[in-house]
């Protein structure tokens, strides 16, 4: 049977989709909220953290305390960020895996969202009232709240779909997020000038709320699929060591090659976005200067990720599988460092740094969660969450600190050991897709009641 115009067009298949499948929608709105939510403040964050003022940044003490044993602070800036984000990612992860393994679905997914809302709130209150040392810990608690809240989206989404669906819908799932990154900058350079930053911190939290109610209404769905395919129920708690994420990374072949390749990605992306900061701090002499800069930016790598959502992900991945969606975004990164190693041009920095964050948003971030489908509970919201948070954060680590070093020979060495770094996470992307050719086509093989925490090795 043809199709008809209007399901061969973008939108029409849009709408197609969300005929087929009632809970799109709201998983299109929770995402949507998230970025929103997220992406108010990251311009602030991305000001704060390349501001060359740094009693903008950290408490008096802080400074006084370096200061007093020879260390120009500033100097580190970014080298202290990213160190004492790590530092929370650790002493989170227990705390988290607590959580998961302790309660239900029903509680712990609230539970998380709630905290950040009401922590946002406290924020508010030192913002409005000028609190020294409000700048470090409101960057280390968006870091922290991007990578908890999107890892606990996407390992929710893999309870409410199945594979085929994920590779069907996770492209429009990622455009909703999408539109919401477009929203929040947007809202950010028209609002904050006349309502200031504390104001827009309530944005955020009204937008997050909604996310709570997407949560309970998509609840239900999960149920149902858990139902009809005779899994595990995720209404009750799935029990398991506190620390089983870590140790699962570490015992799995597949987690492990999807780890290393987070990790590698994380480094390609640290080397360029420190590059970045230091061309904004030349660049700019004010803050409101440097976040309309990184506010353009987010909107350029957006609109490119959008339009490659909307138009390729889903037929990419629904004809040939994730490998494409993951080894194209390899092969772009490996281009554009190759680019930047002979050229470290500010222009070619931002055009290389929009292609390679639209190409990971676009295509190898849902490739890499369709593979969560396939796995166990304990799996996605232990071993995918360790990933992304503690593991993501100690590659940030070793590559901010490597980039203080290669950075002291000049842009093109800086590139030059991107393009090495590039090559091996292209290769570690190729085995990972070996591992996840060994798995089970779709998570059906365990009937109820005997639980799903554990999978056997895919090696």
């Amino acid at each position: 049977m043809n199709d008809t115009p209007r399901q061969t067009s973008p939108l029409g298949r849009f709408r197609a989709a969300l005929g087929d499948s009632p809970p799109l929608l709201w998983s299109f709105l929770y995402f949507f909220c998230l970025l929103s939510g997220y992406y108010v403040l990251r311009p602030v964050r991305e000001a704060m953290a390349a501001s060359s003022d740094i009693e903008a940044v950290f408490p008096p003490a802080m400074i006084g305390f370096f200061a007093e044993r020879g260390v120009a602070l500033g100097e580190f800036t970014l080298q202290v960020i990213f160190t004492a984000v790590f530092v929370i990612m650790l002493l989170l992860q227990p705390v988290y895996g607590w959580l998961v393994s302790r309660f239900a679905r029903r509680v712990f997914l609230p539970v998380i969202y709630g905290f950040f809302i009401a922590t946002l709130l406290l924020f508010h209150a030192m913002f409005d009232s000028g609190v020294a040392g409000r700048g470090l810990a409101f960057i280390l608690w968006l870091t922290v709240f991007n990578l908890f809240a999107v890892a606990v989206f996407w390992s929710f989404m893999a309870d409410v779909y199945s594979n085929a669906e994920a590779r069907r819908y996770y492209g429009y799932i990622g455009a909703a997020g999408t539109l919401g990154a477009f929203l929040g900058p947007m809202l950010t350079r028209t609002l904050v000038q006349q309502i200031g930053i504390p104001n827009m911190m309530l944005v955020s939290c009204a937008l997050l709320a909604i996310c709570v109610v997407c949560i309970l209404r998509l609840r239900r769905y999960a149920v149902v699929r858990e139902r009809e395919r005779r899994q595990a129920s995720g209404e009750k708690p799935m029990g398991g060591e506190v620390l089983a994420g870590l140790k699962l990374v570490a015992k799995e072949p597949l987690l492990r090659w999807m780890a290393l390749m987070v990790v590698l990605g994380v480094g390609v992306g640290t080397l360029l976005y420190n590059e970045q900061n230091r061309i904004a701090r030349t660049m700019f002499a004010t803050a409101d200067e440097r976040a309309a800069y990184f506010a353009m930016l987010d909107l350029a790598v957006n609109s490119l990720t959008l339009v490659a959502q909307l138009l390729i992900t889903r037929a990419l991945m629904s004809r040939f599988g994730i490998a494409p969606a993951l080894l194209i975004p390899g092969a772009a990164v490996i281009v554009g460092f190759s680019i930047l190693s002979a050229s470290p041009l500010p222009v070619m920095v931002a055009i290389v740094q929009v292609a390679t964050r639209a190409s990971e948003f676009s295509l190898a971030k849902p490739a890499r969660e369709t593979i969560y489908t396939r796995v166990g509970r304990e799996w996605r919201y232990k071993a995918g969450a360790a990933i992304d948070t503690v593991i993501y954060r100690g590659g940030d680590l070793a590559f901010v600190w490597l980039h203080k070093l290669l950075s002291a020979f000049g842009s093109s060495a800086v590139f030059g050991a991107g393009v090495l770094i590039a090559s091996a996470m292209t290769f570690s992307m190729w085995r990972l897709l070996r591992e996840e050719a060994k798995l089970p086509p779709e998570r059906t093989q365990r009937p109820a009641g005997t639980g799903d925490a554990a999978m056997p090795s895919a090696g």
